[in-house]
């Protein structure tokens, strides 16, 4: 009984399904590639994962060249994986090599794009102008970033948004980062006020808002310069430093106009408004009957 289910079974997985040049197809040998094929890339990123944590114990080995390092390794195991599982599952190469001219025929019409993403991801994983955890601006979008693979970089916003972005984009577009070396950023708050103000008044105002502030950093110690004669007021600029900010830059300039403004009114000194002098001259009007 056991024996004639076996039997049968074998059978069942010899069915020829296709074939490709020289090689015929059966069902126990996709199954067969399927499986093999699975194992390897199981395999594969498991040696991805000892590789980079080995070099990212060496001191002088840059985290994205582990990671690049990394990939490359896995990504070379998998084809030659891949062409001996072909090989152990008798598949003609021969018909392989038609397969890959076929495929670069694709990859100059149609995957150029795949390609472009590929070989920058490759860029950005050895030159590392941008890295896990950096705050970034490329076309008009800014976020953290939270993952870089091989074809596309996610960067995550202040909404929890998560934006999948070409990594040509990061190659071929200008990228602000906002934390390149570290995370350490400077901003500037605007603040007019009137022309009757003491100007050493509103310095040490604005000077004692940034000192209050528990994101404000003493050290770069804070600035205060009067940038300009405006027509109608004193521009002052607020010059600060923060390194918790960095990926909440709109927070903390409202939290600072916030408090600028209490001080000020605190203070009696006025936020002016657009003043203009009109001069009326007198005359006649003519009436035409």
């Amino acid at each position: 009984m056991l024996q004639s289910f076996f039997s049968q079974l074998r059978d069942y997985l010899n069915i020829p399904l296709f074939v490709l040049g020289k090689t015929q197809f059966t069902l126990w040998s996709v199954v067969y590639i399927l499986l093999l094929v699975t194992l390897l890339f199981f395999l594969t990123a498991k040696m991805r994962s000892w590789i980079v944590q080995v070099l990212r114990t060496k001191k002088n080995i840059d985290v994205g060249i582990s990671e690049a390092t990394g990939s490359i390794v896995r990504y070379v195991l998998i084809t030659i994986g891949f062409l001996m599982i072909l090989q152990s599952a008798g598949v003609d190469l021969s018909a392989i090599t038609v397969l890959a001219g076929a495929l670069g025929i694709g990859v100059g019409f149609g995957l150029q794009n795949i390609t472009s993403n590929f070989v920058s991801g490759i860029i950005i994983l050895f030159e590392r102008p941008i890295k896990v955890g950096d705050r970034i601006e490329v076309n008009n979008i800014m976020g953290d970033v939270v993952n870089i693979s091989p074809r596309a970089t996610t960067v995550v916003t202040n909404d929890n948004i998560s934006i999948i972005v070409p990594n040509s984009e990061f190659i071929s577009s200008i990228v602000t980062n906002w934390s390149h070396t570290d995370r350490l950023v400077r901003y500037s708050i605007p603040v007019g006020v009137s022309y009757d103000a003491d100007p050493e008044a509103v310095r040490e105002i604005l000077l004692g808002v940034a000192a209050s502030h528990p994101g404000v950093l003493q050290d770069p110690a804070p600035q205060v310069l009067l940038d300009e004669f405006a027509d109608s007021a004193l521009n002052f600029k607020l010059r600060i430093w923060t390194n918790t900010f960095t990926e909440r830059p709109l927070l903390l300039r409202s939290e600072l106009n916030y408090m600028i403004l209490k001080k000020l009114k605190d203070g009696g000194v006025e936020i002016p408004f657009p003043q203009r002098d009109l001069h009326i001259r007198s005359g006649r009007i003519r009436q035409e009957a």
